[in-house]
């Protein structure tokens, strides 16, 4: 009975593991392009709303840095709800193994940039303005790293992010202001561009899946 338990036991793992390879080896059709677009279209309102209500940004980073990390749960949300709710449809089986490798990819970025920003606000707050460019940085190379389950174009848009942060720590340095449009611009670039490429890959995917049906008929 030891042994059928053990074996049982060994094959349930192996069948996991097999799952998990198969997830790492497909193209993840989880994200969604009108919601990405959505939150490039989030990041500007937020932008916007700053500049019209924060005087000095600078003088006031909690209200500053409060609202853009609202908009990132928030956005994070919508993201992860469409993710969870296409790759079901999409996925079927694999759904829960590939929304784990999609998540796995930007989790190491994500936590840096939580620590950066707990680090600076305790140790150097006056140092702030470097952070809306070093976590532009940070979701470049999250696309970076997740490049290998996303369209093959999406690097592009992690450049984007990398060339924009970079920017932005450059621009920023000359005044060491907060500003609401060095955060909102690149952030809207950024999620319409990854918009187009997912929108680009789904038309294609799908074209694909209707040409292979029709050669069966």
């Amino acid at each position: 009975m030891r042994d059928t338990h053990g074996d049982l036991d060994k094959a349930l793992a192996d069948i996991v593991a097999i799952r998990m390879q198969i997830a790492r080896d497909t193209a993840f059709r989880g994200l969604g392009a009108a919601t990405l677009a959505a939150t490039g279209v989030l990041a500007l309102v937020v932008a916007g709303a700053q500049d019209w209500l924060l005087d000095d940004p600078t003088a006031r980073p909690v209200v500053f840095f409060g609202l853009w990390i609202a908009a990132a749960v928030t956005a994070c949300a919508l993201i992860g709800f469409e993710a969870v709710r296409r790759s079901r449809r999409v996925h079927s089986g694999l759904a829960d193994a590939m929304v784990f490798n999609a998540i796995e990819g930007f989790l190491p970025a994500g936590g840096a940039g939580l620590c950066l920003g707990l680090v600076f606000a305790r140790f150097a707050p006056d140092q702030l303005w470097m952070l809306p460019g070093l976590w532009q940085v940070l979701v470049g190379l999250g696309l970076f790293a997740s490049a290998r389950i996303l369209p093959r174009t999406v690097p592009l848009a992690g450049a984007w992010y990398l060339l924009a942060g970079l920017t932005v720590l450059a621009l920023a340095s000359e005044t060491r202001h907060l500003s609401p449009w060095l955060m909102g611009v690149p952030f809207a670039v950024g999620q319409g561009l990854l918009a187009a490429i997912i929108h680009r890959h789904s038309s294609q995917a799908d074209g694909s899946a209707d040409g292979d049906a029709d050669a069966d008929l």
